[in-house]
Parts: structure tokens; sequence; C-alpha cells
């Protein structure tokens, strides 16, 4: 499939789901390669704080103890701080790694023509722009602090009214496209980390409400997904919780509280997964939208053409 390519609104869809059937095993499969071992850190230690909540919250609150919280923390203090830190740190690196991962893959993608490249050559591509992940970590931070005041001035404003709650998600598609497209071009190895940033803008500016307004109904759909996969756990633990109501007039706290840590667990395992995988599919529509606002920009794939054109003649 062609990613320098210019798109209407409608291609960009067409394009991200086309690229997903041809290319979305190998895609994903090594995006799990690359990033399995740091979202199961992840998976364990959210069980772990999933278990704190049910065990020592939502069990504190059944017996009636409400010094349960200051119990916990002062027999474990130690193990809860060193998890939180665990979690705080591991996060950042699988946060970075995970972001970076679409960029790396579709320049690789390009580089190859196509899916013939393996984990090695991922990794070591990694291994060779990690200077610049690292840039461009410090830099977007200290872009991203006048961009969120703003950008939350814009979401106040549009949450006054039920119309402009609905283009919230084009003011979240606008950053992240931004951030995306920024990262893209500066990894493509042109302009500086400035320049960069710069660059994704004025390509953003060229197709502003197609390109955003697509990657914002991205995000909608994500989020409306989460959301009611979510809801299958929690049904499935509400309608248990209520038959153990029925059937035992004097329910154990201790049923009802094995019955809410499973619906918490499962709550948590399945969003986390289903999440990741749909921050994959938003970030691979934030990258065909990048590479066809870059060929309107600067008719790379034209000039490609024109090249082999001429070389034959």
């Amino acid at each position: 499939m062609q990613l320098y390519k210019s798109r209407s609104f409608g291609e960009y869809f067409q394009d991200t789901f086309a690229f997903l059937k041809q290319n979305g095993k190998h895609l994903f499969k090594h995006f799990f390669i690359i990033n399995g071992i740091f979202l199961l850190i992840l998976i364990v230690i959210g069980y772990f704080f999933s278990k704190f909540y049910t065990e020592i919250i939502f069990g504190g609150m059944m017996t009636g103890n409400s010094n349960a919280i200051d119990q916990y923390m002062n027999q474990n203090s130690g193990v809860f701080i060193l998890l939180v830190l665990v979690f705080i740190i591991v996060g950042l690196v699988a946060a970075t790694i995970s972001y970076s991962y679409v960029p790396i893959y579709l320049k690789l993608y390009i580089d190859r023509e196509g899916k013939n490249f393996t984990a090695s050559d991922i990794i070591n591509a990694y291994k060779a722009n990690i200077g610049k992940i690292f840039v461009f970590l410090l830099f977007g931070i200290l872009v991203a602090i006048p961009l969120i005041i703003g950008a939350g001035l814009i979401m106040f404003i549009l949450a006054i009214t039920i119309i402009g709650i609905l283009g919230m998600p084009l003011v979240i598609g606008a950053m992240s496209l931004f951030y995306q497209g920024s990262l893209m071009e500066y990894l493509d190895g042109k302009r500086s980390i400035g320049s960069s940033f710069g660059y994704a803008w004025t390509m953003i500016s060229s197709k502003f409400w197609a390109a955003i307004g697509c990657v914002g109904l991205f995000y909608l759909m994500s989020y409306i997904a989460q959301n009611v996969i979510a809801l299958i756990p929690y049904i499935f633990g509400m309608v248990n919780l209520f038959t153990e109501l029925e059937t035992n007039t004097t329910p154990e706290p201790m049923a009802i509280q094995k019955t809410m840590t499973v619906m918490m667990l499962a709550i948590f395992l399945l969003t986390f997964l289903v999440s990741t995988i749909l921050n994959v599919i938003v970030q691979l529509n934030q990258g065909v939208v990048y590479y066809s606002l870059k060929e309107d920009n600067e008719n790379v794939n034209t000039k490609s053409d024109i090249d082999l054109i001429g070389s034959g003649e």
C-alpha cells in the first residue's frame, strides 16, 4: 500500500482500514514483541492495585472498618511506595516506546517498500533514534505547557454547550496529530526538532478540518469502543453480585468482595489490552494522514515517479 498519496477525508478512513487489512498481523505482532515485557509488568502492577482497591478499600467498607486503608499503609507502606515508583518509571518507558512504535514502523515500511523487516530491524531503528526520541520528549514537554493551557481554555468554552461538547474530539485530534506529525517529521531526519514542530503545523493547516476531523472521529470511536467493551465484565459481575444477594438473605462480605475483585481485575485487563490495541490503530490513522499531507505539500511520490521515468530513459 502506498503511504505517500494525496487523500480526501473519506480516504483517510478507507486507507487506514486497508492498511490494517493488509499489514495488521505484521504490525501488531511486532508491537507486542517490542512492547510485550513492559505491558506485562504494567498488567502485574495493575493487578496489585486492583487487588488493593477491592480488598482494602471495598473490603473495609463491607466490614465497617474505616481504618482499613491506614492500617494497610502502616503495614505495607514500603511495598506500596515501591510499586508506585516502579509503575511510574515503567509506565513512562512503556509510553515512550509505544508512542514511537508506529512512526518507526511506518518509516521502515516506506524504506523497505513494504513489511520486509523484522523485530530486530525495529529494535535497531529504536537504537539509532534513541537520541531523537529523548530530544522530542523534552521539547514536547516544553511545547505542551502553553498548548495545554490554550487547549484547556478552548475545551472549557466548548463544554458550556451541548453542541460544543461534540467539538472537543477535534481539539484532542488537533493536538494529537500535531505531536505525532512532529515526531514523524523529526525522525525523517531532514529538519531540526523546532522546525519539525513548525512544519507539522504547516501541513495540518493545509487541510485543517479534514485532517483533525478524521483523527478526532477516530479518537471518539476508540473512546466509545473502550467503554462498551469495559461494560461486558461489569455487567457479568453485577449480575453475579445480584444473584448472590438474592440467593443469600445474609450474604457473606468475603463472597461479595471476591466477586468485586474478579470484576475489577477483568475490567482492568480487558480495558488495558483493548485501549493498547486501539491506540495503535489511532496512531496508524494519524500516520496515514501525515503521509497524505506530506505528499500534498511536497509531492514526494510524484517526484519519485518522475525520477524513475528519467532513470529508465
